[in-house]
């Protein structure tokens, strides 16, 4: 279905034909992992995905920006050249066509720097990333760079105009393409469509404002059958819902532990390594069928613990499906260059074995990007505290009629970036 979209087809036709770096950008929805991962399968070039987290790396089939490169999290400018002019992997390196870095938002100027001055090491090529073409994917309205208050003391004494990745000196160097995906698959309804994208623009208007406050209702209590998800600001709300919310089923607890293999930071792994259920749980399903029943961040419920006999659950979709789940395999990769076939191939190096679960009766904000849900509340708590947060945490529903805001959303609850507006205006003229 996506494929039919010229502008995808074109855009890919560009990404695999040209050595053009290229920002692939577009509001929640409009297939940008998608695009990505028919890219990495398909191109004839040779490629690495990066990520700047490991959760994300993972989503991808990738490794982390860190790993790749074998930074230290206290890396700099001069700690990477350093480790450049005596890395063991230059092959890896020199033979790349292209770096994919995915959730470009997150990533911060000072590592994308980084970046840039071990591939001129590297390569001995004093040329942006080493003459390579880089292609960024993501949305700078959504999750932006992590940065403490030491960190912004350290930017503005390294004279870096703001944390994102377009502030870093290389940035400057190259003359990067802009393309803004623009037909969004998430949501239908074109009201919602423009009201999200007045909130991701920071235009809402007065009636914005009626329409969603229309749908506040602090009372709310979902019923018995339906999968509601609350969203939230932070890990301790959306634990201490799940933790309440399972004590409060009865039945018996059934413990399902996760088996670990190799090298697999336990930061990313995608499911609990002790996940405890009982009959009625609401959970995720967290990755996507390849029978394309569910995808990952579907919805259910737990209806048996006893899967025929198989270490696994059956659960209940939405629309009254069952399914039996049996523990999935996730895999931790490392990019590496083949000195015979001459080319960049992924290894294996870790696996993690557990059911493709969550818990699910609240999830923060943060984690729920990527995904799709049907039914939402928003509990934003003492209100949002990060640059597109609010925004995510709308962006995930398919319609404005299933979200129910526990207070209303009022100018201090959307906080954008001016700095986002001005860089993305510049690449438009």
């Amino acid at each position: 279905m996506l494929f039919n979209n010229s502008q995808l087809t074109n855009l890919l036709s560009q990404l695999e034909n040209t050595s053009d770096c290229i920002f692939v950008t577009g509001q929640a929805g409009t297939g940008k992992s998608t695009l990505l991962s028919h890219f990495r399968n398909h191109t004839h070039k040779q490629v690495v995905v990066l990520a700047p987290t490991g959760v994300a790396a993972v989503n991808v089939k990738g490794v982390t920006i860190h790993s790749f490169f074998h930074f230290k999290p206290d890396i700099t400018v001069t700690k990477a050249k350093a480790l450049a002019a005596k890395s063991r992997n230059s092959d890896l390196y020199n033979n790349l066509d292209s770096i994919i870095i995915d959730e470009i938002s997150m990533v911060r100027a000072d590592l994308l720097d980084c970046v840039d001055s071990f591939m001129r090491r590297v390569t001995k090529k004093d040329k942006p990333f080493g003459g390579k073409q880089v292609i960024f994917f993501g949305d700078l309205y959504q999750l932006p760079p992590v940065t403490t208050k030491n960190d912004e003391q350290i930017f503005r004494s390294l004279l870096y105009d703001s944390p994102y990745f377009f502030s870093s000196s290389v940035m400057s160097q190259i003359k990067l393409k802009l393309v803004e995906l623009n037909h969004i698959y998430r949501q239908k309804d074109e009201r919602f469509i423009k009201l999200l994208n007045n909130m991701r623009n920071n235009k809402l208007t007065a009636d914005d404002y009626c329409e969603l406050n229309r749908r506040v209702n602090p009372d709310y209590l979902p019923l018995v059958e339906e999968l509601v998800i609350y969203l939230t600001t932070t890990n301790s709300m959306a634990d201490s819902y799940n933790t309440q919310m399972l004590q409060e089923l009865r039945g018996e607890t059934r413990v399902f532990k996760a088996i670990s293999e190799g090298v697999f930071d336990k930061k990313t792994h995608p499911v609990p390594d002790r996940l405890e259920l009982k009959i009625g749980a609401q959970v995720m399903l967290a990755h996507n069928d390849p029978e394309g029943r569910f995808i990952n961040g579907t919805m259910a419920k737990v209806i048996s613990l006893d899967a025929d006999g198989e270490e696994g659950v059956t659960v209940e979709l939405a629309d009254g499906q069952r399914l039996t789940i049996t523990p999935r395999t996730w895999e931790m990769f490392q990019f590496v260059y083949d000195q015979t076939k001459h080319r960049i191939e992924s290894s294996v190096v870790g696996k993690y074995t557990q059911l493709p679960l969550n818990l699910a009766w609240a999830i923060t904000i943060h984690k729920s990007q990527g995904k799709t849900f049907h039914k939402a509340v928003l509990d934003l708590g003492y209100g949002a505290f990060a640059h597109g947060q609010t925004y995510v945490a709308l962006s995930r529903c398919v319609t404005l009629n299933e979200i129910i805001l526990t207070k209303p959303i009022t100018p201090s609850s959307i906080i954008t970036d001016q700095v986002v507006a001005t860089y993305l205006n510049s690449l438009r003229e």
